[in-house]
């Protein structure tokens, strides 16, 4: 091997190969496209949401086990984490030791529409919610980045008066005649 040249050696020198960080970059990358986010400040949010419950609950393992301050604390984590759905079950605290940003990420709304097949891709779903087509409850909503908690996936819906409430009535049979006219 030959000798490296100045220019190189400056260069190397500015490089640390063994903490590199690509491993997480590809990572990241990943999720962001997995889940069509648009902001990358969405993903460190969810990011520090995971980095917060993992340190509560590796502080409430080292309670003792029979504590029950940690029995009720333990209980209202995983309650809380299992009504967002984040975790599939209230077993224990390594539920929500392996809590991922992936897991919030299947909760916002494009991937909960898709999931109750409201639309065919995350991007439609995506293009459906900031055109103000969706509806959580009775307010519209705008922004692709919301978490949907298990509770609230049935108030999940079309706009009043939409375009594809509209379609979706007719195509069901469901279209009021006073509509049909007074729309068409």
């Amino acid at each position: 091997m030959r000798e490296l040249k100045h220019h190189e050696k400056k260069l190397l020198r500015k490089v640390n190969l063994i903490g590199w960080k690509g491993e997480r970059n590809i990572r990241v990358a990943k999720v962001l496209r997995r889940y069509h986010i648009q902001n990358r400040e969405d993903y460190v949010a969810y990011e520090r949401m995971c980095g917060y419950v993992t340190s509560l609950s590796s502080k409430l393992q080292s309670l003792p086990p029979s504590s029950p301050f940690r029995i009720d604390l333990t209980d209202q984590l995983l309650t809380k984490l299992y009504n967002l759905g984040v975790i599939d079950g209230k077993g224990s605290l390594e539920k929500a030791d392996r809590v991922s940003v992936s897991g919030f990420c299947r909760r916002r709304l494009p991937v909960v529409m898709v999931r109750l097949k409201m639309s065919q891709t995350l991007q439609a779903a995506i293009t459906l919610i900031e055109t103000g087509q969706v509806r959580m409850g009775p307010t519209v909503v705008t922004d692709p980045a919301m978490l949907v908690t298990r509770g609230m996936e049935d108030f999940v819906g079309w706009t009043e008066g939409g375009k594809i409430e509209r379609s979706v009535k007719k195509y069901n049979g469901k279209l009021d005649d006073f509509e049909l006219g007074g729309m068409g």
